[in-house]
């Protein structure tokens, strides 16, 4: 990026413009304690500034997963993206940017900053009539690790399988992977930066929607397991080496994840990650195929995980007529956006 978009950059941070992003009410963002002065908690998240921008100028690299496809002699983008990450990891390499100053409109799963998005997540994620209490030994596991994590005390009143996910994204705040730096949340506020038209593919709800449930024995295997794994510490390895493969734009270890990750033992697992993964995957291809359509030229910025294997979304553009064609991490001073024959 030349010296002068820098600048730019920087001048928008300073301005507090894409900062806000960090302060959007997120999951797991939102259950970070504030200023727990317990010397095990790790430090509170703090806004990217300028400091930061020039931090990324002089370690100018690309992360995550980019594409381009193509249709009808335009240009649209897939980027795969991590939900917490590194602090500095947030500000986009040479081919990200490139692709962000070419689009027109940024399209992520639920853009965040959407005040009417927002108010749907804050009412999703809260109990219903129906929701079914916790057994207490659940309800003591689940107090204990929200202690151990330095979670707030106010993500005791969200759903249960709410306050897992959110426990779960806490996890490995102690290697630096926090969610106040997640991808999605600071392209929701870089794109306004930009002055980009932001669009939601999904609804906070409909996503709220794949991870709760009101029947019990489905709620107390969920929080079971998903305790077990934050007890023993499976959480915080496999968020580890998910962003760092992430970081490192290593596809093939995002495809094998179901190999490593020991999460998916039983069928019901398989099938809980397919219907919450795969099974969102042709209504968001669909919804940036209409984008596109329209004229739009798009940067689609979608969980990594949705990008791999053959229900992902590189394949599913293809199979609408896209040519997709994976681009690689720039080298530092290199032009970006060049060509690969990688899926």
């Amino acid at each position: 990026m030349p010296g002068a978009t820098w600048r730019a950059l920087a001048r928008q941070l300073r301005a507090g413009t894409a900062c806000v992003a960090l302060a959007i009410p997120a999951l797991a963002a939102q259950a970070q304690g504030k200023a727990d002065p317990a010397p095990a908690c790790p430090p509170a998240a703090t806004p990217i500034g300028p400091a930061d921008a020039e931090a990324a100028r002089r370690d100018d690299r690309d992360r995550g997963l980019l594409w381009r496809i193509e249709k009808d002699g335009r240009t649209s983008w897939l980027y795969g993206t991590i939900h917490a990450a590194e602090r500095g990891w947030v500000l986009p390499g040479p081919a990200v940017r490139e692709a962000l100053r070419r689009a027109d409109r940024i399209a992520l799963e639920v853009d965040l900053m959407d005040p009417a998005i927002a108010g749907g997540l804050a009412a999703a994620v809260m109990p219903g009539p129906n929701t079914p209490p916790l057994p207490e030994p659940l309800a003591r596991r689940l107090r204990v690790q929200s202690e151990a994590l330095c979670a707030d005390a106010s993500l005791a009143r969200l759903r249960p399988e709410i306050q897992l996910v959110s426990l779960v994204g806490l996890a490995a705040r102690t290697t630096g992977i926090d969610p106040a730096y997640g991808i999605d949340l600071f392209l929701a506020g870089l794109a306004r930066a930009m002055d980009k038209k932001v669009v939601s593919l999904e609804s906070a709800e409909a996503q709220i929607a794949l991870l709760v449930s009101d029947d019990p024995a489905k709620v107390a295997r969920t929080l079971d397991e998903g305790l077990r794994q934050l007890e023993g510490g499976q959480a915080r390895k496999i968020i580890a080496t998910l962003t760092r493969a992430w970081a490192e734009g290593r596809l093939e270890t995002l495809r094998d994840y179901g190999d490593w990750c020991d999460c998916l033992k039983t069928a019901e697992d398989r099938a809980d990650f397919a219907r919450i993964v795969d099974g969102r995957n042709p209504a968001l291809a669909n919804g940036i195929a209409a984008q596109h359509a329209a004229g739009h030229s798009v940067f689609a910025a979608v969980g990594v995980l949705h990008m791999v294997g053959v229900q992902g979304l590189p394949a599913l553009m293809e199979s609408r007529g896209f040519r997709v064609t994976r681009v690689p991490h720039a080298l530092p001073g290199a032009r970006a956006d060049r060509p690969s024959t990688a899926r």
